[in-house]
């Protein structure tokens, strides 16, 4: 076994396990009923489809994407706390 299909063999893997995490999150999104629950698995889907950007960007060798999945990172960290102000109502 080559470098070059091991490290296609775990890129493969990582896709598959963010992919089962976008599909299962996406399941318990639709069939929780607290809001709070589904703002976390949002943000578990969120990252979840960031990593998959990621995992694109390292496999083609394009600092573009990367760039991109690493912004949309940021925002979504940004977007996570103002989301955890609004459902608490502005409480520490």
């Amino acid at each position: 076994m080559s470098i070059d299909s091991a490290y296609d063999v775990v890129l493969s893997g990582v896709l598959l396990i963010l992919a089962v995490a976008i599909l299962v999150g996406l399941f318990r999104i639709y069939t929780s009923a607290a809001a709070a629950e589904r703002a976390v698995v949002g943000d578990l889907v969120y990252f979840a489809g960031v990593g998959i950007l990621m995992m694109v960007g390292i496999h083609s060798g394009s600092a573009i994407i990367q760039d991109a999945a690493m912004l949309a990172a940021f925002l979504g960290i940004l977007a996570t706390v103002a989301l955890a102000r609004i459902l608490t109502r502005g409480e520490r």
